[in-house]
């Protein structure tokens, strides 16, 4: 395929090649630093209590910010944000406000309204909107009112306080658009949509992450105004990593200026050293005028604008954060290139235009913003199918745009967590026998894509291994560095385990981490037309350590039966899989099996791919496939004295609990973790093996000497290329009966995908009684009743992406394997056959259905919600929910987990709409 040529795509050549550092400034502030555990200094690990919404305005953050519709560096060591007043709030909106973990009736949740709209891979153009309602904001009766209802009530949400009843509220978008790579142009218009005239004040607001207060790093930054423009607004900023930056602003705004400095005053009943990081709240708000520096300098600062908006009315502000020196007169007229101008200037194919003068905020300003509106178009017109409808073109435009602006500056170093810092009190001695006291090598200080970045705004490793999908789809080298960044030593245990997230980076995700590296190569390949093997070696020779964990870790009887716990799969058992069994013993667990056969399969696929320029990979290869042999011989016959995964008489996989007193017992549910065996599932092609004679040998002596491999190893002698070979756990009749379990409309089925737990069970409840408590695994299609894992996400009914993708990907193997010989009635029952490529493509639609507007003008996503299905500012707004009922396909849990959800794209971009 021809290598794409839009400007977007010589940029982010520029970006892979280090001549252009178009990546330096992104959408990288957090939505939430405040409740995570990097902040968290308590002796007991109570993260959401120690640091509170309450403190976030007073309180320093050692390790990140956070603010609204913001940018950073990539360091973040200088932030950009907007904070909001209506003249009602109690609170100067400076961050979105949620519950955390333990106000919530499911756990945490953000409660406010706010879009990514759009954004490119080099954050060259951003575009976000925040609904802000001119009623007080109703922080307590959020807090009380969800604090009332148990877990088998829906959450109260901020539509359902009546604060937008009437429009009564602010359209605020935010824009970016880059003039160069450092030359950012913001644009910030605020709509009133409510029936009468509303006073708004607007303060872009510009601060420096605190480096200095803790004793390793005394150097403090500053920002101070400057005389350089005659006619407007110009701040000079001075930073020992940046040296001088400039922020300027069209007309005459009033200048705040503070520090981004604890107010012990407020917090600890303490006298403040100075100014401190909640003046422009207590000016704004409270009317204390000497909470500012009337001096003009500081390491935050804000821009003033008070506006009285008519009805139906807008204002908009216009900034400008550049390195370009503004006492140079070449640069404030525009006379002057920018560094990309000047190199483009040879340029058969320039990657930006002369940049508008420092004070042309009209018809220069303007220019810039068309031309990056357009670059994003013409960009987006070769990764989005020009036969989509406008709402499938939509949809996937905002999923996008929601896996770019998640990107965030992480920083975290447990090492110095756990010690403290010199200049603060030392942390409580029980923190070096508590959380991550066993990962003090762990040293993040980088660009992450996160699941979400209020409700999750730390990284996830299997998550990270979805969003890395349609990631490749847009920027391949983003989504390799992802990859590797988790198998960097720095990140991964010296024991091989890979860091789940911070809560606790011990913690199991399932291994997906293989399976993404090797479909990412296969995207960029097909994408760019060449195939990046260093890459794949890298991931490679890293993954082998993680392999080798696994193997010696979740496998303690050396049986190829794996544990591993949860597994990202929170509260699907009947009891927490995470903890010790109540009733002793241990699980066999069909999903950890299941994984690491789907691990072993991708392995070998990785291995043969490097064989064929490297015959040293051969002889991998061979264990992977012989490792893979044995875990489908011991997951589907353990011999006599031991039991098969695989019910034979209900004709699916369960768990298999191992009591002390050696009874087993199948804990017959009927969830994922019977579907899963099905994602481990390869083909082994005869123009592959044959250009590898010693796999091939090898291969062939394994098959000659075990007498029981042909029950895990199909082969076809049909094609008049060679034999063709299906590795499965699952052979023809068990992949039959499994699929009319999961084609059944009244178990897995629904018309928005495939559930992770069958509607069986919802009249059939699975029970287990010990020692008089029983424990119970219900239907439950919507939010989680149990408080397993802080009971903010389900797996007992709803629909997951992630994993419905691995099955719509595994069903397209087996059709590839299988092809006309093999189909099955899709729905079940229904009397219509369907091969399996069919049958994924039948899983598709109906995940994509979700975000559809449908002949009746709704989207099942927004569910219940009449603003979001009727109202012209709101039905366009398509938000990416954690998971989806179960029923009726609207969006549960976290409402931005662009993240994994993100995959609707990819599953758009093959199959269309």
């Amino acid at each position: 395929m021809p290598r794409l040529t839009t400007v977007e795509d010589r940029r982010l050549d520029e970006s892979r090649a280090r001549k252009k550092y178009w990546k330096r400034w992104g959408s990288y502030l957090s939505e939430r630093q405040w409740g995570t555990v990097r902040e968290d200094y308590s002796p007991g690990g109570t993260a959401w209590e120690y640091f509170p919404h309450d403190h976030a305005r007073s309180r320093t953050y050692r390790w990140g910010e956070d603010g609204i519709a913001g940018i950073s560096d990539r360091h973040q060591l200088i932030c950009f944000g907007l904070a909001l007043w209506n003249g009602r709030d109690p609170i100067l909106k400076e961050r979105l406000f949620g519950l955390n973990g333990h106000e919530g009736n499911h756990g945490e949740d953000v409660k406010e309204y706010y879009f990514y709209l759009d954004a490119t891979p080099t954050h060259t153009y951003m575009k976000m909107l925040y609904k802000y309602p001119q009623a007080e904001f109703p922080y307590a009766q959020l807090v009380a009112e969800n604090g009332l209802r148990g877990r088998g009530q829906a959450e109260y949400e901020l539509i359902d306080t009546g604060v937008f009843a009437e429009n009564r509220y602010f359209d605020v978008f935010v824009e970016y658009a880059k003039a160069d790579a450092e030359d950012i142009l913001i644009k910030i218009t605020a709509f009133n949509r409510g029936p009468d005239e509303a006073t708004l004040h607007l303060l872009p607001s510009l601060w420096f992450r605190n480096t200095w207060s803790w004793g390793r790093d005394n150097r403090r930054p500053c920002i101070t105004p400057t005389n350089a423009v005659a006619d407007g607004t110009c701040l000079e900023m001075q930073h020992w990593q940046y040296g001088k930056r400039w922020l300027l602003a069209e007309g005459n705004p009033q200048l705040l200026f503070t520090e981004n400095e604890t107010n012990a005053q407020r917090l600890y009943g303490m006298p403040n050293q100075g100014y401190v990081k909640d003046a422009f709240h207590e000016y704004l708000i409270h009317g204390n005028k000497d909470a500012v520096n009337p001096k003009a300098t500081g390491t935050k600062m804000a821009a003033l604008h008070r506006a009285i908006i008519q009805s139906g009315d807008s204002v908009t502000l216009k900034l400008r954060l550049t390195d370009r020196d503004p006492s140079d007169p070449a640069n404030l007229n525009g006379t002057a290139n920018s560094a990309s101008a000047k190199q483009s200037a040879s340029s058969t194919a320039p990657t930006m235009e002369p940049p508008p003068g420092l004070t042309d905020f009209g018809a220069g300003f303007e220019s810039v913003f068309a031309a990056r509106i357009k670059d994003a178009d013409d960009f987006y017109a070769t990764r989005i199918p020009l036969e989509l409808s406008d709402d499938g073109k939509r949809i996937m435009r905002q999923a996008f745009a929601g896996m770019l602006w998640c990107k965030q500056f992480y920083h975290y170093d447990v090492r110095h967590w756990l010690d403290g810092d010199p200049a603060s009190p030392p942390p409580p001695k029980e923190r070096l026998r508590g959380r991550n006291k066993d990962w003090t090598q762990l040293y993040n200080d980088d660009i992450i894509s996160m699941p979400d970045k209020w409700e999750y705004p730390w990284y996830a490793a299997w998550d990270l291994g979805f969003h890395c999908i349609p990631l490749a789809l847009i920027d391949p080298d983003f989504a390799k560095e992802q990859l590797i960044l988790l198998l960097r030593e720095w990140y991964m245990h010296p024991n091989g385990q890979l860091p789940a997230y911070e809560w606790a980076f011990g913690d199991v995700n399932p291994p997906v981490h293989a399976w993404a590296a090797f479909r990412v190569y296969k995207i960029e390949r097909r994408i760019r037309g060449v195939a990046d093997r260093g890459f794949l070696e890298k991931v490679f020779h890293k993954l082998l350590l993680n392999f080798t964990w696994w193997v010696n870790r979740k496998d303690p009887d050396g049986m190829n039966i794996f544990q591993g716990g949860f597994l990202g799969l929170d509260n699907i058992g009947v009891f927490d899989r995470s903890q010790p069994l109540p009733t002793g013993g241990h699980l066999e667990q069909s999903d950890g099996t299941s994984w690491m056969g789907m691990y072993c399969l991708n392995m070998l696929a990785i291995a043969l791919e490097l064989a064929k320029e490297d015959p040293a990979y051969e002889d991998v290869a061979s264990k992977f496939f012989e490792h893979f042999v044995n875990i489908a011989h011991a997951m589907n016959d353990m011999g006599a004295d031991s039991r098969s995964l695989w019910d034979g008489v209900d004709g699916f996989y369960y768990d298999v609990l191992q009591l002390p007193n050696g009874d087993e017992h199948f804990m017959r549910i009927r969830s994922m973790v019977g579907l899963i065996p099905l994602f481990a599932v390869e083909t082994l092609e005869p123009e592959v093996v044959d250009r590898l004679p010693g796999f091939k040998r090898r291969m062939q002596w394994f098959i000659d000497n075990h007498t029981d491999v042909p029950e895990h190893i199909e082969s076809s002698e049909h094609s008049a290329r060679g034999v063709r070979r299906l590795l499965s756990l699952t052979n023809r009749d068990q992949l039959r009966r499994v699929l009319g379990r999961m084609l059944d409309e009244s178990e897995f089925f629904s018309d928005y995908g495939v559930r992770a737990l069958s509607r069986y069970h919802f009249n059939n409840p699975y029970e287990v009684d010990v020692n008089g408590q029983v424990n119970r695994v219900q239907y439950e299609p919507a939010e989680s009743t149990t408080g397993l894992f802080g009971g903010n996400s389900n797996w007992r009914g709803p629909i997951w992406f992630p994993v419905n993708y691995l099955l719509i990907e595994s069903l397209q193997k087996f059709h590839y394997y299988f092809g006309e010989d093999f189909k099955v009635q899709c729905p079940s029952g229904s009397g219509k056959e369907c091969n399996l490529w069919q049958v994924a493509s039948e899983i598709s639609r109906r995940l994509i259905r979700i975000f559809e507007r449908g002949a009746d003008g709704r989207r099942p996503v927004a569910g219940g919600v009449d603003l979001f299905q009727n109202d012209p500012h709101w039905k366009d707004l398509i938000t990416f929910y954690e998971y989806f009922h179960g029923d009726n396909g609207a969006g549960i849990g976290a409402n931005h987990q662009t993240g994994w959800t993100g995959l609707v794209a990819k599953l758009i971009q093959q199959s269309g709409d």
